[in-house]
């Protein structure tokens, strides 16, 4: 048995609580990716939030260093001088409070102006501590409202200015507001965890008079999982694209066999309008930035017919690669992944063939392929509840990507036209503009920092409020590329960090989108750098290069742009530029920089 399945939707709760050990030392066997510390203030008990957390966090590479407050101090330790919190140099900040946590509900003799001062105090409370929290720049987790079990009023309680639904209901609207305000506030959406659960399901009255929990044990699973997805996203490690099979995934039916008007698809029967429904899914996942592709066993005139159904909400242009042969499958999607220039452990793979999903989960082992079953019902709850697309913000840039993607294949084919590589480079008129970090762009660069990992000489990860204390800090240098030419906008795709140390300029992050490799924007961007350190008398520029396990593409980077190498272990080296007789290296891309 994979005990690590059970963590997979649909929940194995059982097993999770009582196997959590075994999981943990199964887990720990595979190095984490990343540590973080984080802590986590109780409004009521949270031992098996934190312990189950845990498991959920090391599944996905996180290896968890945890501060727990002590029972119900969640405010006291927020907003008062709370030294071992501050030793402790939290990355991120969970605060688990629930309905049991608000201060006082109306009482029906109040008037309606006492039941808004009541609001008043309990938005300015929760505001208090995220103002306080602030001072250790690191992301804030914080749970809206769930429901209580009872209601008083019934169905008035809803509308009732003194129900205890309605009062919750103002102040989730609240929790939301605040949240789009201030971008390293995110809301753990208990309110509709519960609801999805059920609340019957979701609070145990006999646990929380013995032991204090706010929600039952068995919905401690799945509360754990949606942390764990908001935790992903902010360390950047939400995946990136959708490999979709066509045959009885998309549609039902087999199209090379049945034809165009034999599949099943549209609302004219139960069935065809699950798949319809399914599509809808999957485009929204597109129209928020998600990449979609297709991998089916297939002919690919065939397939695209599929595609061309008049009852699809999908079609080809949709499909930002469609690999239909009969080539394995895994094959496919090496290539898929290849073809949009990201690493395969960015990709979900969907199909509803069980052989199929085996291959490619033994072959790619980092690609994720949700046990789907074959009942087109449940698909959409195995892409929506795994949380594999989980988004921390949503940029401008997201809701271009597949744009981009697509832009992306313009080039590749204008591309075998050139016989000289910088002949095609100099054809594709190429404009950048590199600055300085500006607020406008900071989500975008947090999001870039924390989602690039080929292209990436160090691999460090900062968060929204480290990003924002680099940009205000006068001893760092940080610039920003965005990258445009004849196909379109690749939009914000690099950029770099360095802080300046006696006449030094110490490259802390450099990183770039792969989609915009081999086009000199690393030229470009270090004679911006150059020029800039000049600017402030800086004499050298030094370097660092930090080996992981996808960034080997950029380990001689530095060497190939006129670096020295002063300092070289397997897994570590050092790089340094005089500054005295630097000449720009990019030719081909046209620079604003005002």
């Amino acid at each position: 048995m994979n005990l690590v399945t059970c963590l997979e939707y649909p929940l194995d709760i059982e097993t999770i609580l009582r196997k959590k050990k075994a999981i943990k030392r199964v887990l720990e066997e595979t190095k984490p990716v990343i540590e973080k510390n984080i802590a986590i203030l109780g409004g009521s008990t949270t031992t098996e939030i934190k312990n189950i957390l845990e498991l959920f966090l090391l599944k996905n590479g996180v290896k968890a260093n945890f501060y727990e407050s002590e029972y119900n101090q969640y405010y006291q330790e927020a907003v008062f001088e709370n030294q071992p919190l501050a030793a402790f140099k939290p990355d991120i900040i969970y605060i688990h409070t629930s309905h049991i946590n608000i201060g006082c509900f109306p009482k029906v003799s109040e008037s309606e102006q006492s039941v808004q001062s009541l609001l008043k105090q309990e938005k300015l409370k929760f505001q208090s501590i995220w103002e306080t929290l602030d001072q250790y720049d690191c992301a804030i987790i914080q749970n809206n409202f769930d429901l209580p079990p009872d209601r008083s009023f019934g169905n008035l309680d809803f509308s009732e200015i003194h129900g205890k639904t309605y009062f919750i209901s103002q102040l989730n609207l609240f929790f939301a507001e605040q949240a789009r305000k201030n971008n390293n506030l995110y809301i753990n959406d208990i309110h509709y965890l519960s609801a999805s659960i059920g609340l019957t399901h979701w609070f145990d009255r006999s646990l929380w008079y013995q032991a204090k929990y706010a929600l039952s044990y068995t919905a401690i699973p799945a509360l754990a999982l949606n942390l764990s997805n908001i935790i992903n996203a902010i360390l950047g490690q939400s995946k990136k694209c959708l490999v979709l099979d066509l045959d009885n995934t998309l549609w039902g039916g087999v199209i090379g066999d049945d034809g165009l008007q034999g599949i099943t698809i549209g609302k004219e029967t139960a069935l065809g309008e699950a798949y319809v429904d399914f599509q809808r899914y999957a485009k929204e996942l597109k129209q928020r930035g998600i990449i979609l592709a297709v991998c089916s066993k297939n002919d690919d005139q065939v397939a695209r017919e599929g595609l061309s159904h008049q009852d699809n909400l999908l079609s080809s242009e949709d499909m930002t690669v469609i690999k239909a042969n009969w080539d394995p499958k895994y094959q496919n999607i090496r290539e898929i992944a290849k073809e949009i220039n990201i690493h395969p452990d960015s990709l979900v793979f969907f199909d509803d063939n069980p052989v199929e999903r085996d291959a490619v989960a033994s072959q790619i082992q980092v690609v994720s392929v949700p046990d789907i079953g074959d009942d087109i019902v449940h698909y959409i709850d195995y892409l929506d509840k795994n949380g594999y697309f989980e988004a921390a913000h949503l940029t401008g840039d997201d809701k271009q990507r597949t744009v981009y993607y697509q832009n992306e294949k313009f080039r590749a084919e204008a591309k075998a036209g050139f016989d000289d590589y910088q002949d095609f480079l100099q054809s594709l008129e190429m404009q950048a503009q590199i600055k300085h970090f500006n607020p406008i762009h900071l989500e975008r660069i947090t999001q870039l920092i924390n989602k690039t990992n080929q292209f990436n000489l160090t691999t460090k990860r900062y968060t929204l409020a480290e990003v924002k204390a680099v940009s205000e800090n006068d001893q760092y240098l940080t610039l920003y590329g965005r990258l445009t030419d004849k196909y379109g906008d690749n939009g914000l795709i690099t950029i770099s960090i360095g802080s300046i140390k006696n006449q030094q300029c110490h490259i802390d992050l450099w990183l770039m989108s792969c989609r915009v490799l081999k086009r000199d924007m690393e030229l470009a961007m270090l004679d911006i750098l150059v020029a800039r350190c000049r600017d402030r008398g800086v004499k050298e520029i030094v370097g660092y290069y930090i080996k992981s396990p996808k960034n080997n593409m950029v380990s001689g980077l530095y060497e190939k742009m006129g670096f020295c190498c002063i300092e070289q272990t397997p897994d570590y080296s050092v790089w340094k530029l005089v500054l005295d007789n630097y000449k720009n290296l990019n030719t081909t891309i046209k620079v604003n920089n005002d």
